[in-house]
């Protein structure tokens, strides 16, 4: 079973965005193809949003795997219980409450992991401690509808981070392994869903979902997506020394005073 989980989207104005930070920044010369998770284990492991609504979690974790497994490999596959604590922490979820899965926005998740962290390792969610934990360094909402952006992201953060409506076609079989337009299927919306592009060539983006690689058509990102974000993690801003647009660490932190001084 696969489920979704992306709430409706969040206007913040609190959060920065790449194109203004882009327009102080140099251009460079994007290479034609981009495929961070090429290299890594076909499975991914389906984060448990095979039973909860916890996408805008799951997301988060299969960037993690990127990061660590092109940074600092070999790549870090998270236990689901830290997928499903960092579900709880950052949504309200109560595994003793069935309907409190209601999934949840994705700025408020980013926030929480730009100011609280989320739990890694073995340990990350004991309940007879604190719980070890990583912290999501910034994160920058992106136009979906400007490619050079969405791979410069890509190229420079090792994902984007996307949240798109999912049209009823696309789940009524098998779920196909390239997502692409269909005017002869079902249009209704069932769901939202939050995912991570983790390539591009010339015609589209691969991203991982429900624990294994797909294929979208720049065609359908543009017909359904609503929402995409940069995502820098600390190790691989350290580790790779690429910077989504030459920012620093510290450039970043200037960035995120608002989103980690709010209560």
């Amino acid at each position: 079973m696969m489920k979704f989980g992306r709430l409706p989207r969040r206007f913040d104005p609190r959060v920065p965005h790449w194109s203004a930070l882009r327009l102080g920044a140099a251009p460079i010369a994007l290479p034609p193809l981009v495929d961070w998770a090429g290299n890594l284990p076909a499975d991914f492991g389906m984060m448990a949003n095979d039973r909860l609504g916890d996408c805008t979690a799951a997301a988060l974790y299969h960037a993690r795997q990127v990061w660590t497994g092109n940074a600092e490999p070999p790549e870090k596959t998270e236990p689901d219980a830290d997928v499903i604590r960092f579900y709880e922490e950052s949504t309200g979820y109560d595994p003793k409450d069935p309907a409190s899965d209601k999934g949840g926005v994705m700025q408020d998740v980013l926030a929480f992991a730009v100011k609280s962290g989320y739990p890694v390792g073995a340990g990350g969610a004991a309940a007879d401690g604190p719980p070890a934990r990583d912290r999501l360094l910034a994160f920058i909402e992106v136009d979906p509808l400007n490619s050079d952006d969405m791979k410069r992201v890509i190229y420079e953060c090792g994902v984007a981070n996307i949240g798109f409506n999912v049209p009823a076609y696309l789940m009524a079989n098998v779920v196909p392994d390239l997502w692409d337009i269909d005017p002869n299927g079902d249009q209704t919306v069932v769901g939202g869903h939050d995912v991570v592009l983790t390539g591009y060539d010339g015609e589209g983006w691969g991203l991982i979902s429900w624990g294994r690689r797909y294929r979208m058509t720049a065609a359908f990102l543009a017909a359904w997506c609503e929402e995409a974000y940069a995502m820098v993690a600390a190790d691989w801003l350290e580790k790779t020394g690429k910077t989504p647009l030459g920012m620093s660490a510290a450039d970043l932190e200037a960035q995120m005073a608002a989103i980690r001084g709010a209560s």
